[in-house]
């Protein structure tokens, strides 16, 4: 008598159905309780690039070009290289993806309004900068274009040799600098600093909440990596639940004068809220992991 296979599903399968039972449409209007969180984290934390189809970038290859091997000399082409999206399954109540990143690669500062966010780092250092609104919300409306004598943008170049991230802080032309500028009747509002770090895989899984955790936050690749992401509502704009994109400045720009009860200025942040940035360069690809049975 043949012997029945007693092989575990893939891991990606578990992962679909764990989601499947928590996440519904009755329960989407809240976060997920703390024992649905830890269950789902600390399958996350067993992922690797291989359970999704992917194959670990090496950054001796990507050189702060990404994937495509471009000459160090040509800069246009390295700041053009898109991150790629890769879609896994998506239902009303959450969506699964990867974005794959190479090396400088930005997803600007934007918010997830009323949704619970798992991230996964597969392979590679990502730099997380990110923000919760400081509530009661503390509103400005803005007098005037604002500038800084220097704006700097951050960018990481690998060390080739100990395949370590190096901070590169730029400064930018007054052509771009426009883009930073807050025009007249602008509002902004104030958020705290909850990350400013660079995470590197293998590591744990981070939850961000829809008041806290850094619901809104900005992705720079400091090597190639990949980033399993669940969101849970998913985004969709008729339900309200729209990705807004903003610019950060410094609390000093808006504050009057009036001094920080709790924690430093530097914790601090005005945010602006943006249309879709110009540089926001992302490409569909194809998800190539184990099928997934819905």
């Amino acid at each position: 008598m043949k012997k029945k296979s007693s092989s575990s599903p893939p891991k990606i399968q578990e992962l679909y159905d764990l989601c499947k039972n928590t996440f519904t449409l009755s329960s989407s209007s809240s976060p997920p309780p703390s024992h649905a969180v830890h269950k789902l984290s600390s399958l996350l934390d067993r992922v690797g690039p291989a359970d999704v189809g992917l194959k670990e970038e090496n950054p001796d290859e990507d050189r702060g070009h990404g994937i495509f091997g471009l000459d160090q000399l040509n800069r246009v082409a390295r700041w053009a290289q898109p991150i790629t999206y890769l879609d896994i399954i998506e239902s009303e109540s959450f969506t699964m993806c990867i974005f794959c990143f190479p090396t400088s690669s930005v997803i600007p500062l934007h918010d997830h309004p009323g949704m619970t966010v798992f991230s996964k780092i597969l392979y590679g250092s990502l730099h997380v900068k990110a923000y919760d609104w400081v509530e009661p919300a503390l509103i400005r409306e803005s007098k005037g274009p604002v500038y800084y004598p220097v704006i700097l943008r951050r960018r990481f170049e690998c060390d080739i040799q100990t395949s370590k991230a190096r901070l590169i802080m730029e400064s930018v032309c007054k052509k771009c600098a426009d883009e930073y500028a807050i025009g007249t009747d602008r509002l902004v509002r104030l958020a705290k600093l909850v990350a400013d770090e660079v995470l590197t895989a293998p590591c744990d899984t981070s939850v961000l909440y829809p008041k806290s955790g850094g619901n809104l936050h900005c992705f720079t690749a400091a090597t190639p990596c990949a980033v399993l992401d669940i969101l849970t509502p998913p985004y969709r704009e008729v339900a309200g639940r729209r990705c807004t994109y903003y610019h950060d400045y410094p609390y000093a720009a808006f504050s009057n004068g009036a001094q920080i009860r709790d924690g430093n200025e530097e914790e601090y942040a005005w945010l602006a809220e943006i249309g879709t940035p110009d540089n926001l360069n992302m490409r569909p690809g194809k998800y190539v992991g184990p099928t997934i049975q819905a």
